[in-house]
């Protein structure tokens, strides 16, 4: 594991329903920017992203937003981004994804949708592959990314997961405790065990 600089955050970018998703977004940027770290994320201004975004940036935190250039002016304003600390336009989804990749030590999912899914399985998937050994976790806010979860079990214990001491993403069920863990399993010295694909903090 290295050393935590940032954090790259993938969640909507709609709001989903009442306001449970959108404070955990504000707490979660708070949280990233009380701890000295940097977020990293899809640059939108809307939804669960502006949240979290908005957090880190009111609580002191720096703010990198990678986005495409043809979703600038659906899931964010150009007036809204110019607010961020760094900004990256990319010309596709793909160089995003990868930009966000090299630029993060962790990666965490707050509820989203199937864009949101997309996006931890692929860093799931470059675990598994011996790729990165960057701490991955759910932010499991309400029960969420229950099924989700229950479905990686399923693929493991159906025998498609043949390498699961390399995907073990943490399950955190508070926006709070979702930086200490990642620090936590980030300790020098600290290896994940061989036999639980998640970890359940």
């Amino acid at each position: 594991m290295s050393t935590i600089r940032s954090i790259c955050v993938y969640c909507g970018s709609s709001p989903g329903r009442g306001e449970t998703y959108l404070e955990a977004g504000r707490a979660l940027g708070r949280s990233i920017a009380s701890h000295g770290l940097r977020l990293v994320y899809g640059g939108g201004t809307k939804g669960i992203m502006g949240a979290v975004a908005s957090g880190t940036r009111e609580a002191g935190g720096k703010v990198m937003g990678i986005i495409p250039r043809f979703l600038m002016n659906k899931e964010a304003t150009e007036s809204a981004l110019e607010r961020l600390d760094e900004l990256v336009i990319t010309d596709d989804m793909h160089q995003r994804k990868h930009r966000m990749f090299e630029e993060s030590d962790a990666f965490v999912a707050l509820p989203g949708g199937i864009g949101t899914v997309e996006e931890i399985v692929e860093i799931m998937t470059w675990a598994q592959l011996g790729r990165h050994r960057k701490p991955i976790v759910y932010g499991n806010i309400g029960g969420f990314w229950n099924p989700m979860l229950t479905l990686i079990d399923h693929m493991r214990a159906e025998g498609f997961v043949h390498t699961a001491h390399l995907v073990q993403p943490l399950v955190v069920d508070t926006a709070d405790g979702i930086v200490p863990a990642i620090l936590d399993a980030a300790e020098p010295g600290r290896t994940a065990g061989d036999e639980a694909v998640i970890e359940r903090l």
